[in-house]
């Protein structure tokens, strides 16, 4: 699944680089008209296994007492990566009603394409997603303060460890000592020195825009609680950001997260002793890897319940081509019910962007004490900011941060605030 994601959201650089600006979002007498309709309608589900029967299995339940309102559900068209394939129905006009697999980093560019409606359009919508997310929704709003995404599921980023190798390293199993920044890089060093593994942790060393969500960002929101920008301002060139930067140079420097791509899961095929992943990683490990799960390291080890992470979420949203919104805005909320999230819960393992999920789901948490973890980190989840440019952005931070960072090309308090520079200017652009 880290190999389908990585390729589904590499085509953001197409749209933010190659589509033309639609503008619109769907206005006038036919959005007025389409607001209140009601009939079939179409919709995407991502192509990940688990998630089709639960798109399956909820299309049915709906279409079973809606004789005058059916869904027809489909799996995003192959062939292409899932972002591409919105981005090009956008210009086209041909998107479904509702597509369950929007990654926030691309509402920017479709909100600009005029391909997303607003869900503050309709008389509940905005009480909705707040009653259902609670405060984190406020991530998800656009600049102009509407809602164009319902913040859906999250794959909350933690530390995973294989126990047999810190076993091996002569490591703690149970509590190993990966708090502090300090704590992780001694261990580190242990487990390259003592033969465990080639590589303590393998983070992808590619230049793609979105390889920060995976090492830097998860550190930079632990400690700080930001985004990488908020109100237009770049945040990582902060003591604490620069922190977290020298953290994982020290790793590079040192040989313990090596320079080059692996060509597959360094994790599952255990020649990395750890990885910075979400819940949807315990089905793909299953028993191939004898895991153990910790937050992610701070500067000088916070209480985990203070920690959050970056959240890994997707989205569901409505697009401007759908002609009978009223039907699809029910169906959304039906999708995203009480009762449907925990399907979702049962059926992925993926962690509903739903207030108090232990409390809300206790059975489930009962007979899969492993995720329960991540259902209490899931409530400390933070998004990528929801502004202009935003991959181009990204690119821009991640440019600078290969060239200090992983390949030691330059300072890393210079190089940040020349990316920030950059940075400030695309914030600022419609």
């Amino acid at each position: 699944m880290a190999g389908t994601r990585s390729r589904l959201i590499v085509a953001l650089v197409v749209l933010s680089f190659g589509l033309a600006a639609c503008g619109g979002g769907g206005g006038g007498t036919s959005a007025t008209k389409a607001a209140s309709a009601r009939g079939p309608i179409k919709i995407w589900y991502s192509n990940n296994a688990e998630e089709v029967k639960w798109g399956k299995a909820t299309v049915a339940a709906w279409n079973k007492d809606h004789a005058n309102e059916q869904v027809t559900g489909e799996e995003i068209p192959a062939g292409k990566s899932s972002e591409e394939v919105i981005g090009a129905s956008i210009t086209a006009g041909n998107t479904p009603c509702l597509i369950f697999n929007t990654a926030p980093a691309a509402v920017p560019q479709f909100q600009k394409q005029g391909g997303l409606v607003a869900l503050d359009s309709f008389s509940d919508g905005a009480s909705y997603i707040q009653q259902r997310t609670g405060p984190r929704a406020d991530q998800y709003k656009s600049p102009d303060g509407k809602f164009y995404q319902m913040p859906w599921k999250t794959n909350p980023v933690m530390i995973f460890y294989n126990k047999d190798l810190f076993a091996k390293a002569g490591l703690d199993t149970k509590n190993p000592p990966l708090k502090t920044y300090d704590e992780f890089l001694a261990t580190a060093k242990t487990l390259v020195a003592k033969g465990a593994a080639k590589a303590a942790i393998w983070p992808a060393p590619s230049s793609e825009f979105f390889q920060p969500w995976f090492d830097f960002y998860p550190l930079f929101i632990a400690q700080t609680g930001k985004q990488l920008v908020e109100s237009g301002a770049p945040q990582f060139t902060s003591p604490e950001g620069i922190a977290a930067a020298q953290f994982w140079k020290q790793l590079y420097d040192q040989k313990l997260a090596p320079k080059e791509l692996y060509n597959g899961d360094s994790f599952a095929d255990k020649k990395a002793a750890m990885a910075s992943v979400g819940p949807w990683a315990i089905a793909v490990y299953g028993n191939k890897v004898n895991w153990g799960v910790v937050p992610v390291p701070t500067k000088d080890g916070k209480d985990p319940a203070q920690i959050s992470t970056f959240s890994d979420e997707k989205s569901s949203a409505m697009y401007s081509s759908c002609k009978n919104r009223a039907t699809a805005w029910d169906f959304l909320k039906f999708a995203t019910s009480k009762d449907s999230d925990g399907r979702l819960l049962e059926m992925t393992g993926q962690m509903p962007m739903r207030t108090d999920l232990p409390a809300t789901y206790p059975a489930y948490f009962k007979s899969h004490p492993e995720y329960t973890v991540f259902a209490e980190q899931a409530a400390r989840t933070v998004e990528v900011p929801n502004v202009p440019n935003s991959v181009e952005i990204w690119q821009t931070f991640r440019n600078a941060y290969s060239q200090a960072v992983i390949f030691g090309k330059a300072d890393i308090q210079s190089a940040f605030n020349q990316a920030a520079d950059k940075i400030k200017t695309l914030a600022a652009r419609s």
